[in-house]
């Protein structure tokens, strides 16, 4: 089962950035589907952005205009390029796969994430 290995978190200010990266554990294509996911503290966990192809993305519209997902099949990676980001983002960000109508509840394997927090 492939699995995914996140980095990149941190402290950051409000305005700030941040640019997380995904370490897959084995190949991934254009074909794959994959996600960048959140969860905050008393929330459920939310998708933020996916991306199919390196070039069909989608966000969540609290982070759209703001962050920007990418991928590198070459070197089995995803990234999330965070910009203005504001105290809301402070969550655990995660990877994983992602297709059409998934829910992150029906994902049964989570890695660590890794914590984003925004605060002056």
């Amino acid at each position: 089962q492939l699995q995914f290995v996140e980095s990149g978190g941190g402290l950051v200010q409000p305005g700030g950035s941040l640019n997380l990266s995904c370490a897959a554990s084995g190949s991934i294509s254009d074909w794959l589907g994959l996600g960048w996911y959140r969860l905050a503290p008393g929330k459920e966990r939310e998708l933020v952005a996916s991306d199919v192809g390196g070039s069909i993305t989608n966000y969540s519209d609290s982070v759209k205009g703001r962050f920007t997902i990418s991928r590198d099949n070459a070197k089995n990676t995803l990234s999330l390029q965070m910009n203005s980001l504001k105290s809301e983002d402070t969550a655990v960000y995660y990877c994983n796969r992602w297709w059409p109508g998934v829910r992150p509840q029906d994902l049964e394997y989570w890695g660590q994430g890794t914590q984003v927090t925004v605060s002056s």
